[in-house]
């Protein structure tokens, strides 16, 4: 008989004894489920995945209600990128659940001929997903999707600034799921504070790399997995080839969606210096017929969202005063009014190094736009800084595409294009060194919250590697030999 031991968790992790952690009892009763969850095939994981589908049609006027609550987001553009690029995560997801986990079969080296081998996934388990404030709904429905599919219990602890949006979620999760499968803990810094003590099999942050690294040491306490999407100063190479006007929209666009929160918007342009003038009238041209068709002025558009809060928004104000006083021009906007959190969308120029808008990630509707003579120059500036979540050229020159490409180190890239390839399911999503670890979306965030099991089953009985078992006699050292020399 076998002696009795002490199993706390399938997935093999030692858990704090209870009343250690205000949260310890909704965490136990997740862990206490995993088994079940781990257990169930593909017909109940689409069934959840479905049911959510559902949901978002059905509330789609409330999901725009909250965000307009919680920073003025315009109804389209919270259908565009809060509830449609949930919908395509859904969508995907459910279409290929069935592939991503059955079994993957691999073939045997010479050296391992006659066993057979397979990588198959499981659940990690218990999982932690911290979202932003910036896309509120999008970015906690996105990997809740993921953790879903994957088969895990999931905790979900919501952006603070965006209360609405945090009420909405609590909805969406107390009406679908039961809490010993998707719980949503609402509340500030001091819950997450007390859930990052907490021995998770997996945690997926969004948000700034400050708090990131505390996330990531948290983590370490346990060796919980982890994704990072963090953010960083992303460029925009605008070439002498690019068509403008087009390049001109598609900047704007990507820039000031969400009045600019967006990680992977473009942070800073770096512009031939033989289109500048040009490139900078079409720029100022496209703000105009986004945010401003019938001149009414741009603050009375009903396309364009608030800052979220006066904190960010007086670090904005003060990122534009510095710029200012630094000898920075204002190019086009600059008009600012705390009382509404709104700061127009303001191009730069002339803006010399030192100023904080070239040090900082700015997150909000600034702009600086840079020249250069030579491409060389735009990957010695890019790569002399912390590496990017994402990289933007804008070119109809391949010899541009490919040297940019293959000499600047980025999280993902488009080209002639923003944003857009973040909403893409097929393409793993995600940061490279400072602006994030690891990859999410599609199948690489099935993949992030699963654990690819290494399988390989041998003949009963078959010698094979059995010939050359110690004792390490010289017969058995010459099979060495030539394994090491032909196999």
């Amino acid at each position: 008989m076998l002696p009795a031991v002490s199993v706390p968790s399938a997935s093999g992790l030692v858990y704090p004894p209870p009343g250690t952690n205000q949260f310890q009892l909704q965490f136990e009763a997740l862990r206490q489920n995993e088994p079940a969850l781990r257990a169930e095939g593909v017909a109940a994981r689409r069934a959840r995945l479905q049911k959510l589908v559902g949901w978002l049609q059905a509330h789609r006027t409330e999901i725009q209600q909250a965000l307009y609550a919680d920073f003025r987001k315009p109804a389209a553009e919270t259908d565009l990128t809060e509830i449609w690029t949930s919908l395509v995560e859904l969508r995907h997801t459910i279409k290929h659940l069935k592939k991503w986990m059955a079994p993957r079969r691999v073939g045997a080296p010479m050296a391992l001929l006659g066993t057979r081998s397979w990588v198959q996934v499981e659940p990690k388990g218990v999982v932690l997903i911290i979202a932003p404030w910036n896309y509120p709904f999008y970015l906690a429905v996105g990997p809740l999707v993921s953790a879903i599919a994957a088969g895990n219990a999931v905790v979900i602890k919501p952006a603070e600034q965006t209360p609405a949006t945090s009420a909405l979620l609590r909805r969406l999760c107390e009406e679908l799921f039961q809490p010993n499968e998707v719980l949503l803990l609402e509340g500030g810094k001091e819950v997450a504070t007390e859930l990052l003590k907490l021995p998770w099999n997996h945690i997926f942050f969004t948000g700034s790399p400050e708090v990131g690294k505390i996330v990531m040491r948290a983590a370490a306490e346990h060796l919980s997995g982890l994704t990072l999407e963090l953010g960083g100063k992303n460029p925009a190479v605008v070439d002498h080839t690019a068509n403008l006007r087009d390049a001109a929209e598609k900047i704007v666009w990507g820039k000031f969606l969400n009045n600019g929160q967006t990680c992977v918007a473009p942070d800073y342009l770096l512009v031939q210096e033989s289109v500048q003038p040009a490139f900078m009238a079409e720029l100022a041209a496209a703000v105009q017929r986004a945010y401003n068709p019938t001149g009414a002025g741009i603050q009375q558009s009903e396309s364009l969202a608030r800052i979220v809060n006066q904190h960010h928004f007086a670090r904005l104000a003060g990122l534009l005063e510095d710029a200012q006083a630094r000898g920075a021009t204002v190019a086009a906007g600059g008009a600012v009014d705390a009382s509404q959190n709104y700061i127009e969308p303001t191009i730069l120029t002339n803006v010399p190094a030192g100023a904080r808008v070239l040090e900082e990630e700015i997150f909000g509707p600034l702009l600086p736009v840079l020249t250069f003579k030579t491409l060389d120059e735009t990957a010695e500036y890019i790569n002399a800084r912390l590496k990017p979540l994402a990289q933007y050229v804008f070119t109809t020159s391949a010899e541009t595409r490919r040297y940019l490409l293959k000499n600047v180190s980025a999280g993902g890239a488009g080209i002639n294009e923003t944003v857009l390839h973040f909403a893409h399911p097929e393409l793993p999503a995600g940061g490279v060194g400072n602006s994030g670890l690891g990859k999410a979306h599609g199948h690489a965030g099935f993949l992030a919250f699963s654990n690819e099991k290494g399988v390989m089953r041998q003949r009963v009985g078959f010698t094979g590697i059995k010939a050359m078992y110690p004792p390490y006699t010289p017969k058995v050292r010459k099979l060495i030999e030539l394994l090491m020399k032909y196999l």
